[in-house]
C-alpha cells in the first residue's frame, strides 16, 4: 500500500556530492542529510527541479536542512550537498614535477635542517660559469660528497698553496700541470716536466724564478783543497768559463789531504781526509776572497781517501781509509754530524773520489777494478755494476787506486790512477748512469801520468788539477779539461797557484 505521511530521505553517494531526497507534505520544514557540509553554500537545494537560494529559502544547522517555507504537498525535493572537502597528504612519488607551478616552492616553504641524505644521489653536471651569487649563507649545512667529474666549466684551479716556492723534488701528485702559488711572493708556477727529484716548474706569473731541476755540475768555478807537497791548506779557484790559472781565495779549517768533497748549491763542503780526519768544513760561493772555512759537524769515522757525492739536499761520504764500507749523510740545511746512512756492496779504500748521478751515488776503483753505486733515497745497500779497464791483465788488485773522478748529467768519469811497480795512467775512461755497464776508454789526460788529482765538474767538462806523476812524491800544477758531450783528449788550460798532490774531488758551482 502507499506510504502516508513524509517520504523519509535516502542518500547516493556520487563521486565527493551526496544525493538526499523527500516529497513535500505541506508542513514538514526539515530535511536531515546524510553528510554534514561545512557550510549552506555547499548544500544545492531544488524543488519540482526549480533550485532553491541558500540562506533565503534554506538555511542549514549541522546537517539539517530547515525551509523558510514547507515544500508543498507532493513536490520532489533534492538536495546535493559536497565540496570544500579535505584532501588528505598525497602519497609518496604520488606528485609529478610537472604538477608543480613554477615559483611555488620558495624559502620560506622549505623546513630548515634538511638532511643530508636529502641530498643524496647522482647531481646533473655543473656549469660553473653559470653559478652565481654563491655566499657562505647559501652553502650552510653539511652536503653529501660531490664528484668533481660532474662539474664543467670550471677554470684551472691552484693545487697547492705555499709560503715558498716548489723545489725539483717537490714530486707533485697532479704531475705535469700542477700549479703552484707562493702565498708570500704571490709567484704562480706550473710544473712542466714531473720527473722524480728533477722537476721542473715554470713561473706563469710573468716572474723570472723559474726553478729548473737541480745539477750537480757547476756553470761559474771549479775548488780544490789542501793536499801536500807542499802541505798546504789552500782553497784554490780557477773558472769554468775562460781558461786561466787558478787563484788562492781562501783556507780549509783544518789543513789535511786525500779528502773528498761536495757541494750544495750555495757552499762547498770538504770532508775527512789524512791524518784520521771526521771534520766537515764549508764556505759560501758568494765568500770574498781571504775567508777560511767553518767547521760544522763530523763524519761517523775519520777516514783518509773518502768517496763523496751530492744530491740537492745532502752530501754523502763513501768507503775510505781503514778499509771501510760505510756510507754517511749529512743535511745542506743545517750544520751538523753526519748520520750512518748504508753500506757499499763491498768496502773501499782509495777508490776514485765519488760520482754524483741523478738518482744515485757512484764509487769507482779504489785497489779493485769494481763500479759500485747506491741509491740516494733509499737505505739499501749498494751493488756492483760493472768494471773499469784493467789495462792488459795487470793486478786489478791494484788497478784504479788513488784516481780522480768527474760526473756529467749522464756519465761517470775515472782519470788517472796508480798502480803497484807501473806508471800512473793517463786514460779518461767513462761509464753511463742509464745502465749498469763497464768503463770504456774514451781519452787521454795531458800529464804522461797521474794518481791523486782534484778534480771538478762543469756542466759541459770535467776537469783534473794537479796531482802526482812518480808515485814518490813529483806534484804537478797542470790544470786539464775534457769535453761530455763527445770523446776525445784533454787540454792544457791553465795552472794551479803551486804544485799539488794528494788532493782529492773538489767543489763546483
Amino acid at each position: 500500500m502507499a506510504y502516508i505521511g513524509n517520504q523519509k530521505s535516502t542518500a547516493t553517494t556520487l563521486s565527493s556530492k551526496t544525493l538526499d531526497t523527500m516529497t513535500g507534505d505541506g508542513s514538514d520544514t526539515t530535511l536531515t542529510l546524510t553528510s554534514t557540509p561545512s557550510s549552506v553554500n555547499n548544500v544545492a537545494v531544488y524543488l519540482d527541479g526549480i533550485m532553491q537560494r541558500p540562506t533565503v529559502n534554506y538555511t542549514l544547522s549541522g546537517n539539517v536542512v530547515t525551509f523558510t517555507t514547507a515544500p508543498a504537498n507532493g513536490v520532489v525535493v533534492i538536495a546535493l550537498s559536497g565540496g570544500g572537502e579535505h584532501i588528505g597528504s598525497p602519497s609518496a612519488g604520488s606528485v609529478d614535477s610537472d604538477k608543480l607551478p613554477i615559483g611555488a616552492i620558495t624559502d620560506a616553504k622549505i623546513a630548515t635542517g634538511v638532511a643530508a641524505t636529502k641530498l643524496s644521489g647522482t647531481l646533473p653536471a655543473l656549469n660553473a660559469n653559470a653559478v652565481t651569487n654563491l655566499t657562505s649563507a647559501n652553502l650552510t649545512g653539511t652536503f653529501p660528497a660531490i664528484s668533481a667529474a660532474a662539474l664543467t666549466g670550471v677554470p684551472g684551479a691552484i693545487d697547492t698553496e705555499n709560503a715558498s716556492d716548489p723545489a725539483t723534488n717537490t714530486n707533485p701528485s697532479g704531475g705535469v700541470g700542477h700549479l703552484w702559488l707562493n702565498t708570500t711572493s704571490g709567484e704562480l708556477y706550473a710544473c712542466t716536466d714531473a720527473t722524480a727529484g728533477a722537476n721542473v716548474w715554470i713561473n706563469v706569473g710573468g716572474g723570472d724564478g723559474n726553478i729548473v731541476p737541480y745539477s750537480f755540475q757547476g756553470t761559474n768555478y771549479g775548488y780544490v783543497y789542501g793536499g801536500t807537497y807542499p802541505t798546504s791548506a789552500d782553497v784554490q779557484q780557477f773558472s769554468f768559463t775562460s781558461d786561466g790559472n787558478a787563484t788562492d781565495v781562501g783556507n780549509q779549517s783544518v789543513q789535511r789531504q786525500s779528502y773528498t768533497a761536495a757541494s750544495s748549491t750555495t757552499h762547498g763542503y770538504c770532508m775527512g781526509g789524512q791524518l784520521g780526519q771526521n771534520v766537515i768544513d764549508k764556505f759560501a760561493f758568494a765568500s770574498a776572497n781571504g775567508f777560511t772555512m767553518t767547521d760544522v759537524g763530523n763524519l761517523t769515522q775519520s777516514v783518509a781517501y773518502p768517496s763523496g757525492m751530492s744530491t740537492q739536499a745532502y752530501g754523502f761520504r763513501a768507503g775510505g781509509s781503514p778499509n771501510t764500507d760505510t756510507i754517511d749523510r749529512f743535511a745542506f740545511a743545517s750544520d751538523g754530524d753526519a748520520t750512518d746512512w748504508a753500506n757499499l756492496h763491498t768496502a773501499r779504500s782509495a777508490a776514485s773520489n765519488g760520482i754524483s748521478g741523478t738518482t744515485h751515488g757512484y764509487t769507482a776503483g779504489g785497489q779493485s777494478d769494481q763500479i759500485q753505486k747506491f741509491q740516494y733515497s733509499s737505505q739499501a745497500t749498494g751493488t756492483d755494476v760493472g768494471n773499469l779497464l784493467n789495462h792488459g791483465g795487470h793486478n786489478s788488485g791494484t788497478w784504479n787506486n788513488q784516481s780522480g773522478a768527474t760526473a756529467s748529467t749522464t756519465h761517470g768519469y775515472v782519470v788517472g790512477s796508480s798502480m803497484v811497480g807501473v806508471s800512473p795512467s793517463r786514460v779518461i775512461q767513462k761509464f753511463t748512469f742509464s745502465s749498469d755497464a763497464n768503463s770504456t776508454n774514451v781519452g787521454n789526460i795531458i800529464t804522461p801520468g797521474v794518481f791523486l788529482p782534484g778534480t771538478a765538474s762543469a756542466t759541459t767538462h770535467g776537469y783534473r788539477a794537479g796531482g802526482d806523476t812518480s808515485g814518490g812524491g813529483t806534484p804537478v800544477d797542470t790544470i786539464d779539461k775534457w769535453a761530455n758531450a763527445s770523446d776525445g783528449d784533454a787540454t792544457d788550460v791553465g795552472n794551479l797557484v803551486h804544485t799539488q798532490n794528494y788532493m782529492g774531488q773538489g767543489s763546483q758551482y
